[in-house]
């Protein structure tokens, strides 16, 4: 059966584009080049606690891979805190919280 919809063990997603909100705030609030912000990837989780809010990392896919790292979610940053670039939160109503990565 195809299970293509479906989400990692973890019952997180995989990267993905970054959220608008967050590109916003990167390239406006933070001064990120917006030709290289574009090509960033983001993983996300739902916020504990709060409806419609998410956690958000951003990274740079082709560095994670250069380095033999797979990023398959949000946690997998998690032991690699040295390829977060920018880390924060955005919810539904396009409110964020984004800083540079560690």
């Amino acid at each position: 059966m195809f299970a293509f919809w479906k989400k990692n063990e973890s019952g997180l997603s995989g990267h993905k584009e970054i959220p608008n909100a967050v590109y916003r705030d990167i390239v406006t609030k933070l001064g990120g080049d917006p030709d290289k912000t574009s090509a960033l990837k983001a993983v996300i989780r739902p916020k504990e606690g709060e409806k419609d809010t998410f956690d958000v990392r951003v990274f740079d896919k082709d560095h994670a891979a250069s380095l033999k790292i797979a990023v398959k979610d949000y946690n997998s940053l998690t032991e690699h805190p040295e390829l977060i670039l920018y880390e924060g939160w955005y919810n539904k109503m396009a409110q964020t919280e984004i800083k540079k990565g560690r």
